[in-house]
Formats: structure tokens, C-alpha cells, sequence
């Protein structure tokens, strides 16, 4: 097959910011997995804006963003999308797509229904897509994604950050689902040093009255003059593997994931997991992770400190988690999206 494959995110730094960590990860591994495991194919990587030949055989349209233009309504070859998530339709209190966004979502909605094929992360997600689409369970494939084979337990850490000897970790975005403030709150209820990371943590010049940031406006308030919270922003992917390693709980309370790839990245280091069973997680963590109520900050708090003060529990979880980690793999993602793309030109 001679398939083109949209790698938008991973040359225009511009595209899709907010989410660009999960997006340009998600595009990085699944051309080298395709490029490794499948070489017999041949791959053409473009940017939006390219012509491509007109012999291509199938075009895989990688990102899908609801209140975005970032797909062809009329397309001339046969097409497969990847959908992570619908988040922001299921929650449209939190949000908002105004005038524009909504009638961008039409425009949207009608480019996935001619593709030949979507792909998502999880059932979770199909459930959502096929809910909001009216697209056939038939044309929405489930393709689980998997932690970069650089997450792993190892040993010899060098600290480079000075962090505390045990913390809290939370890796990823400030958005409403994500339950910063929520989560916040309970690592102060029981008094532990919480290291944040991730980008968007950092931001300090952004529209305050734009409802998707009200989550940012409120981290940045629960936040202040805390010594016992460590802001580290974005960090190298050689450095998270690291801080994963060093942390003592990685806790993720989401009111809702596509898929959560943090977790399965928190599992390969070894580090034990608080998280929910809200939208995909559990369908992701299984058995592996301690799960707390994402909307009660007591019990966020408890299981936080449950696991914390356990060297017991830690070690459980931490062991279930590697073997659950093992049940994803980037090879197995690049077999299922090329069964995917084998379907789509049938």
C-alpha cells in the first residue's frame, strides 16, 4: 500500500497547542511503529497544505478536533481519521464552542462521516463518537495506544530537579476534566509535597474570562506561595521517564479520559496509581490502579494518602501495574491501524 499520513503537529508547533504533548506523541510513535513493523509499505509524511500524488492508496488523517477545521469535507482518495476523544461535546457546559465553533463542528461532523474508517482510543470513546456522529459501530475502530518503549523502571536516578524524597506526581493538561483544583485541594488535605508537570501549568498570560481556562485561573490561586508544590512546566521526555521513577504515587483524579495515556506511562516506571473510573480509565488501568470518587475531595484525599503512607500497597500496585502496562504495546497499535487501513480500501 502507498499511504500518506498527516503529521501537521509534529512540524507546526502552532497547530492545536493545547494539546499538542498527547497529539504529537501519538503521531511520533505510530510513524516509527508503521515504519519498523511494516516497512513494506510505502509511507509519504505530510503537513497540511502538500499535494500529494494522486496514486496514493489511502490517506490517514491523524488528529480530529471538533471546533477545528482539520478535515477535508470532499476528499479524493480513500480516508481513515483518528478521533482521541470527543471531551469537549460530552461536557459542552465546560466547553463552550460559541457561533463559530458549533458551526465548525457541523462542518467537522460531515468530514468524518465520508471518511472510510475512524480510529480511537478506547470503547469509551467509539461510544461517544458513534452517540455524537450517528456513524455505524462497523466504520469506528477501537486502537488502543501504549506507552513509549523509553518508559520503563530504572534504576540509578539521577535527581536533577532536587525533588522531595517522596511526592505526589500529576503529569498532563489544566483542562475542567482533568480536576486540578479538585486534586489540589486533597494533596493539601494530607500535607504532601506535589510536583505538577506539564506546559500548560506554567501559563500566567492567558484570557481569564474564556470558561476552557477557568481551571488554569484556579490552579494558579491554590497554588501560590505553596512550598510543598513543585511546578516544573514542560520537562524532556528523558526527564519524565526519570521523575516518573522518583515519584511515590502518580495520581490522575479525570472527571473524563479518551484513553489516559499518562497512567499506562506512570505503570511502565513502576510508579502506583491513583486515578478514577471515569470515561476510559478503566477500561485502560483494569486492576492496577487505586480508584477514588474524581468528584469528592475526601476521597480523592484518602486514596492519595492511603497509598502514600503504604510501602505495602505501593509495592502491589506498583507490580500490577507493570504487567498491566505490558498489555499495550506500539507494535500491536501499528498492526491494528494497518488492519484499519486494510479495511478502508477493500
Amino acid at each position: 500500500m502507498k499511504i500518506a499520513i498527516d503529521i501537521s503537529p509534529l512540524e507546526k508547533s502552532s497547530l492545536l497547542a493545547h494539546r499538542v504533548r498527547g497529539t504529537g506523541f501519538y503521531i511520533d510513535n505510530l510513524k516509527k511503529s508503521l515504519l519498523k513493523y511494516f516497512p513494506q509499505n510505502k509511507y509519504i509524511f505530510f503537513t497540511r497544505g502538500e499535494n500529494l500524488p494522486k496514486d496514493i492508496n489511502l490517506v490517514h488523517y491523524t488528529y480530529f478536533e471538533p471546533f477545528f477545521l482539520s478535515l477535508p469535507v470532499i476528499k479524493a482518495q480513500k480516508t481513515v481519521v483518528t478521533v482521541h476523544d470527543l471531551t469537549p461535546l460530552v461536557f459542552k457546559k465546560f466547553f463552550p464552542a460559541g457561533i463559530k465553533g458549533n458551526f465548525k463542528w457541523q462542518i467537522q461532523k460531515l468530514g468524518l462521516k465520508t471518511a472510510n474508517a475512524v480510529i480511537t482510543d478506547s470503547e469509551s470513546s467509539k461510544k461517544d463518537i458513534i452517540k455524537y456522529t450517528g456513524l455505524p459501530s462497523s466504520r469506528v475502530n477501537v486502537v488502543y495506544l501504549a506507552a513509549g518503549e523509553e518508559f520503563k523502571r530504572i534504576k540509578n536516578i539521577k535527581n536533577k530537579y532536587n525533588l522531595p524524597e517522596k511526592f505526589v506526581l500529576y503529569v498532563g493538561d489544566v483542562t475542567w476534566n482533568k480536576n486540578l483544583p479538585r486534586l489540589i485541594e486533597a494533596v493539601k488535605k494530607i500535607n504532601v509535597s506535589f510536583v505538577m508537570i506539564g506546559s500548560a501549568i506554567m501559563q500566567k498570560n492567558f484570557d481569564r474570562s474564556n470558561p476552557w481556562n477557568q481551571d488554569l485561573s484556579k490552579i494558579l490561586k491554590l497554588t501560590e506561595d505553596d512550598k510543598k508544590i513543585i511546578k516544573l512546566g514542560f520537562v524532556s521526555q528523558e526527564d519524565l521517564v526519570a521523575i516518573y521513577n522518583l515519584s511515590t504515587v502518580f495520581a490522575m483524579p479525570s472527571l473524563y479520559e479518551g484513553f489516559g495515556l499518562p497512567i499506562l506511562e506512570a505503570m511502565s516506571c513502576g510508579c502506583p496509581v491513583v486515578t478514577t473510573k471515569e470515561g476510559s480509565i478503566q477500561e485502560i488501568a483494569g486492576e492496577a490502579a487505586y480508584y477514588v470518587n474524581a468528584y469528592d475531595v475526601d476521597d480523592i484525599a484518602n486514596g492519595i494518602g492511603e497509598l502514600f503512607f503504604s510501602q505495602k500497597l505501593q509495592q502491589e500496585l506498583s507490580e500490577k501495574g507493570l504487567i498491566q502496562a505490558k498489555k499495550f504495546s506500539w507494535k500491536k497499535t501499528a498492526e491494528e491501524t494497518i488492519g484499519v487501513y486494510e479495511q478502508a480500501t477493500l
